[in-house]
């Protein structure tokens, strides 16, 4: 066997096993190379990776799909073989067993099976509904392994998701390109399992991916499925899905996105796009609305939007330098990180992903058939209390909603940064309260907010703030 493989390992703090992995890739004789894609991890992943042997490249966006695309494109071999990055006391020869069916033109794309049985996400939603709609899959025993190997040819015409859908998702595509397909046993198979919150958001993202590749096959009719698994998808844009993220953290990060994250506004862009922004501009100078009615007024403005316009609005975005920075250095001093915003989760939680922060809370529209439909749902991490109705719908009502989290720990330390008067708010109940760039004379001038040039000023921070609530 000579080296004919670029082997690819999506990473994200895997220093547990990472310098296994990459050695085992390593010492197989059709590995030519090993590429770890790092999404930002906060351990020493990138280190002990290079350290083993491996190409250490940081990916372009949270995200295994993405990583998985970029190491696809990094690769220098035809074949591309991938790994999870916490596997252990794997068989000797893996690699080579991959690459076989490829080398002898058996297949294009090749699924690993493992000894034990699939997983419950595996059995209870992917098998059933290949089943349905795929039956010509319904043979493979691990439709959502990781460890994969294809014609890299191949990957490059194919979609990679974003979430948990993407290893099935490259199934269903291989297929439908007339791919040949290949099955190869490879053993028994260690690695850390999901808990069980994780494996509700995994089956809720499987299980879309099958209805969207279905759908796209001609072999789904039913609208309102689609719909359906949409407003699941935007389960994680509520407060109790985020507070199940903190995993006993104790500080808490929250940015606002519209002119702190990004020097421009989300909505403004994409107004501009679509030949709305006259519209937008009239609808900002109306000081007598309140906030609820102007939010749906504006949404109303992107009725007939499709969805992958308000995504690559927000993926052109410019991101203020120093911002991934400050994230990455918050993270591995303990903070949670989270974008806060008056805009919608749609831009977002692409915006969060480019920043690898770990969650984001803003308002949602409704989309139907992957279409807007102008309708516009205010989160409830922003409103405020049953006690309070009076009161305004605000980003402070998040810091309240964290605040009264029963969890142990407690949170004991909020860092808040902004830039505009809907912000101060949330500013004035952070522990430390930032603006940048501010657009109000107002802000530079209330007690306990600090203003900062730069992101990177508060790098320096972090470390002696975060080491004060562990001493406690």
């Amino acid at each position: 066997m000579k080296a004919c493989a670029s082997v690819v390992i999506p990473a994200l703090n895997e220093a547990k096993r990472i310098q296994e992995v990459v050695a085992y890739a390593l010492a197989d004789p059709a590995t030519d190379e090993v590429i770890v894609i790092d999404d930002s991890s906060i351990d020493n992943t990138a280190m002990l990776a290079r350290q083993a042997g491996a190409l250490v490249v940081t990916s372009s966006m949270l995200g295994k799909g993405t990583s998985m695309r970029d190491g696809a494109a990094a690769a220098i071999q035809d074949i591309v073989v991938y790994l999870d990055g916490d596997l252990a006391n794997l068989r000797p020869g893996i690699i080579t067993s991959l690459c076989l069916p490829l080398l002898n033109n058996e297949a294009d794309f090749v699924k690993a099976r493992f000894g034990r049985g699939g997983g419950r996400v595996t059995e209870l939603t992917a098998k059933p509904m290949l089943k349905v709609f795929f039956p010509e899959l319904a043979h493979l025993a691990q439709p959502l392994g990781g460890i994969i190997a294809a014609r890299r040819s191949l990957l490059q015409a194919l979609t990679f998701e974003d979430g948990y859908g993407v290893d099935v998702g490259l199934l269903v595509d291989a297929y439908l390109a007339g791919a040949q397909l290949a099955e190869v046993d490879i053993g028994s198979l260690e690695h850390d399992s999901q808990p069980l919150h994780d494996l509700t958001f995994m089956a809720n993202e499987v299980s879309r991916v099958i209805f969207n590749r279905a759908k796209l096959a001609g072999r789904l009719h039913v609208e309102q499925v689609i719909a359906m698994y949409e407003s699941q998808r935007q389960v994680t844009a509520g407060i109790d899905y985020v507070l199940s993220l903190r995993k006993g953290r104790r500080c808490l990060l929250l940015l606002d996105m519209d002119g702190t994250i990004t020097p421009s506004r989300f909505a403004l862009e994409l107004a501009r796009i679509t030949g709305n922004e006259a519209a937008l501009m009239q609808m900002l100078d109306t000081p007598h609305d309140d906030a609820i009615t102007r939010s749906e007024r504006i949404a109303g403005l992107f009725r007939f939007v499709h969805k992958q316009q308000f995504e690559q609005t927000a993926r052109s975005l410019e991101i203020r330098p120093g911002v991934v920075e400050l994230v990455n250095q918050a993270r591995r001093a303990g903070f949670m990180v989270g974008v806060v915003s008056d805009s919608y989760f749609i831009a977002a939680e692409i915006i969060r992903r480019r920043i690898f922060a770990d969650f984001a809370l803003a308002h949602t529209l409704t989309f139907e058939g992957d279409v807007c439909n102008g309708q516009l749902q205010i989160n409830s991490a922003f409103l405020p209390d049953d006690d309070d109705a009076d009161a305004p719908i605000c980003k402070s009502n998040v810091l309240r909603c964290v605040l009264a989290d029963k969890t142990p720990p407690p949170v004991e330390l909020i860092w808040a940064v902004g830039d505009n008067l809907n912000d101060l708010e949330m500013l004035r109940l952070a522990d430390n309260a930032f603006v940048i760039d501010p657009k109000s004379p107002k802000l530079s001038e209330e007690p306990g907010i600090a203003v900062i040039n730069a992101f990177t000023d508060l790098v320096k921070l972090l470390g002696h703030e975060a080491n004060l609530v562990d001493q406690k």
